[in-house]
């Protein structure tokens, strides 16, 4: 078995405040986070196009985020790291736990549904991604957001304990899917609908999860190494 390289809390580098730079750039994510938490609005963009409705929901997501992001309430745009030493049991802040639990959901949902919708069109010789989406995206959506309440997912729990080992499941989960899912909805796009070409679709897209996820499950992505605990850190 390979052996998993750690990070060492007391060789990290310390941050007292966070860059103006550094802030702003944090802020996008979370705008493509909340954007697409609506899951049938985000599968008519990549069908059909940006439209009315999405840029009025477009227009509340860069309001409400712009809003938070000024007071420092979304994770990576505060005006200082939160977490600092990796073995104090702090509390973790609401913001954080919002963030992280529609960050999951997206992660998970997506992911779930396209697997499923390929097992359908392979079996049934038909698409019916779209009507998967509006049934099973909120009922499976909202049981993540209510673990995420329950304070039962990594990054997500009261306390920010096990944060040094939490972050390399949650990067290394968004590293999979942020490879998977583009190549997904680019064979959709280009490769016939057929059978035979959904089961390569399928194929290729579980190989990329596994193959990443083991990469970073050997922690060989940006922020997936353990970190041993017992000293100062900074957490991203």
């Amino acid at each position: 078995m390979a052996e998993i390289p750690v990070e060492y809390a007391s060789e990290r580098k310390i941050r007292e405040r966070n860059k103006l730079h550094y802030r702003f750039n944090h802020w996008p994510i979370w705008i493509f986070v909340f954007f697409i938490a609506p899951g049938p609005l985000t599968f008519d963009l990549f069908e059909r196009g940006f439209d009315a409705r999405m840029a009025i929901w477009l227009g509340v997501v860069l309001l409400g985020t712009g809003i938070a992001g000024l007071r420092g309430a979304l994770p990576g745009v505060e005006a200082r790291p939160y977490i600092i030493r990796f073995t104090e049991d702090k509390p973790n802040p609401l913001y954080r736990r919002v963030c992280y639990t529609f960050a999951w959901s997206e992660v998970i949902t997506f992911a779930l549904l396209n697997i499923v919708g390929l097992v359908v069109a392979i079996v049934t010789g038909e698409w019916h991604l779209k009507q998967i989406y509006n049934y099973a995206y909120f009922p499976i959506a909202g049981t993540i957001w209510f673990r995420g309440f329950l304070g039962q997912l990594p990054r997500v729990k009261a306390s920010t304990a096990g944060e040094g080992h939490e972050r390399r499941y949650f990067y290394g989960s968004v590293w999979a899917v942020c490879w998977a899912q583009p190549t997904l909805w680019l064979m959709w796009k280009v490769l016939p609908q057929n059978p035979l070409f959904d089961t390569f679709k399928l194929v290729v897209f579980l190989s990329i999860l596994a193959f990443v996820g083991n990469l970073a499950r050997l922690g060989k992505l940006p922020r997936t190494r353990p970190i041993v605990p017992g000293e100062l850190a900074v957490s991203d």
